[in-house]
């Protein structure tokens, strides 16, 4: 780990915080390294039902990439594919989490920080927020992995718009595009990540974790039903369920051990 990442636990919730607030937290090559490692961390937990993750400090989420590391770690061929297996790394780690991710997202969501965002189940925002893809104004190339996310999620006219006009948008237009669930003032922001963690830390695991894989899974052109037909059998044969259905007659809240 990188003390430029930080974990925290707080009950059934897992904070992972970007923690480079001098450079609005832009994410440098050994915060890219430490996030499969972190995810792991919080995937064998089994208190930690939901993740939220969050920029340290009140200016940014996070800012992109680290350009000043670039000369050293992006300007040959050799380092620009060692930097690039090591991204997409973290960002397929993100891709596949199994539990929720919540993004909170205030001040800059630029860059690499958006495709962050964008791993995210949820992405509430705070209204100074601001997202773009400065790519074009850099010359950088942009990984098919990261252009397919960005286009499941806003559709490929408004990722044409973001990629070629690489301008910045504010919270209202992020949201017109789909591009993030909720925006709320500023002082708001922590109190509505909170309320939708206490909502899916109420919620069955397993249920959870095949929505999430059947999400993933029926987004593709030709998706596995025989795999998606296992993991609802496998929520119906959970204690989880018995336990729901008890719940329900009892009229009280049930309590999930995500088995």
């Amino acid at each position: 780990m990188t003390e430029r990442l930080i974990e925290k636990r707080e009950g059934a919730v897992g904070w992972l915080i970007f923690n480079n607030p001098e450079r609005r937290n832009a994410v440098s090559l050994d915060m890219w390294e430490a996030i499969p490692s972190a995810l792991e961390d919080f995937e064998r937990d089994s208190n930690i039902r939901v993740v939220v993750l969050a920029g340290a400090g009140d200016k940014a989420f996070v800012s992109g990439a680290d350009i000043s590391q670039f000369e050293k770690q992006r300007s040959s061929e050799e380092a620009v594919k060692r930097y690039e297996e090591i991204g997409e790394a973290a960002q397929a780690k993100l891709a596949a989490f199994e539990k929720p991710l919540i993004a909170m997202i205030r001040g800059y969501c630029l860059g690499g920080g958006l495709n962050i965002a964008n791993s995210c189940d949820l992405r509430i925002a705070a209204d100074d927020a601001r997202f773009g893809i400065p790519a074009a104004k850099m010359g950088l190339g942009y990984r098919a992995s990261s252009m397919k996310k960005l286009v499941d999620t806003v559709g490929a006219p408004f990722a044409r718009e973001i990629m070629i006009t690489a301008r910045q948008f504010n919270a209202a237009e992020a949201k017109a595009m789909g591009l993030v669930h909720k925006v709320v003032p500023v002082a708001e922001l922590e109190k509505a990540v909170r309320e939708y963690t206490d909502l899916i830390s109420a919620n069955a695991p397993l249920t959870m974790r095949a929505a999430k894989r059947i999400i993933r899974e029926v987004s593709k052109k030709d998706y596995d039903a025989a795999a998606c037909d296992a993991w609802v059998k496998e929520c119906f044969a959970s204690e989880d369920y018995a336990e729901g259905r008890r719940a329900f007659m009892e009229k009280r809240k049930p309590q999930f051990r995500g088995r």
